[in-house]
C-alpha cells in the first residue's frame, strides 16, 4: 500500500491534533494582555504552523526582539493553563498512524511547537511509539525553511522522492516542497483549501483519515 514512499513526515497542530481552537484562544489571550492592537481570528490562524518568533513578527511587524520575549512568555503561560486538558487527535488519527505503522513506513513529525509541547502531546496522545524521529523549531528553522524535512530524511536514511509531507498550511507544503519531497495537504487545519492547492500537492485530501486509502489507490 505504501508505493514509492518510505518516510511518511506529519505536522502536528491541525494535521493530527485538532488544536487550532486553543491555539487561537491562547494567541487572542496574549494579545489581550499586552494590551497590543487586536488581530482576527483568520490573522491567527494565517500563522498557525510557523516558530513563535516567526508568528509575532507576521502579526507585529518591526517590533523587535523584546517584544517577542514577552509575548512569548504570555503565550507560555496561557498555554500552560489550557493545556490542563490533553489536546485532542483528529479522529482517525490515531488509526491511520497505526496503519502506516504496521504497513512497515517510518512515521516522523516537523512541527512549529516546541520539544516541551510536543512531547508531552505525544506522550498524552499515545503515539510517540509511531515515529522514528520528530523535529521542532527548537532543534530546527522554522517553516517554509527546508531544514526540518532535511534533517529527518538524513536521520533515517531516505531521499527526498521516497519522502511524503503531509500537512494542514501552505508552510507545511512550501517547506515539502523546498527538500525535494512530496507533499501532500489536509484541509482540516489553519489555511484554506484553495491556498493549499496553489502549492501543488500531489493530493489534497479533507482529513489525514483519509491517507491509508489514497496510499492504496496510489499503489
Amino acid at each position: 500500500m505504501t508505493g514509492a514512499y518510505r518516510l511518511v513526515v506529519f505536522d502536528w497542530d491541525g494535521t493530527l491534533a485538532d488544536s487550532h481552537a486553543r491555539i487561537v484562544r491562547t494567541v487572542t489571550s496574549a494579545i489581550e494582555a499586552m494590551d497590543l492592537p487586536a488581530r482576527s481570528e483568520a490573522a491567527i490562524r494565517g500563522i498557525i504552523g510557523l516558530g513563535m518568533r516567526e508568528a509575532t513578527e507576521a502579526l507585529y511587524p518591526g517590533e523587535g526582539e523584546a517584544m517577542h520575549q514577552r509575548f512569548l512568555a504570555h503565550y507560555r503561560e496561557r498555554w500552560s493553563r489550557e493545556a490542563r486538558e490533553p489536546v485532542a487527535l483528529f479522529a482517525g488519527a490515531h488509526r491511520t498512524l497505526a496503519h502506516l505503522d504496521t504497513a512497515g513506513l517510518l512515521l516522523a513529525v516537523a512541527t512549529g511547537k516546541g520539544r516541551r509541547g510536543l512531547d508531552r502531546e505525544l506522550a498524552e496522545s499515545d503515539t510517540t511509539r509511531f515515529f522514528v524521529a520528530t523535529r521542532t523549531v527548537d532543534e530546527s528553522p522554522s517553516k517554509p525553511h527546508p531544514g526540518m524535512v532535511l534533517e529527518l530524511m538524513e536521520e533515517v536514511g531516505c531521499a527526498p522522492e521516497e519522502t511524503l509531507v503531509v500537512g494542514d498550511t501552505t508552510f507545511d507544503l512550501q517547506m515539502a516542497r523546498a527538500a525535494g519531497a512530496h507533499a501532500l495537504g489536509v484541509a482540516s487545519g489553519a489555511h484554506p483549501a484553495a491556498a493549499l492547492l496553489e502549492c501543488r500537492p500531489v493530493a489534497l485530501l479533507d482529513t489525514v483519515a483519509e491517507l491509508p486509502a489514497w496510499l492504496i489507490r496510489r499503489g
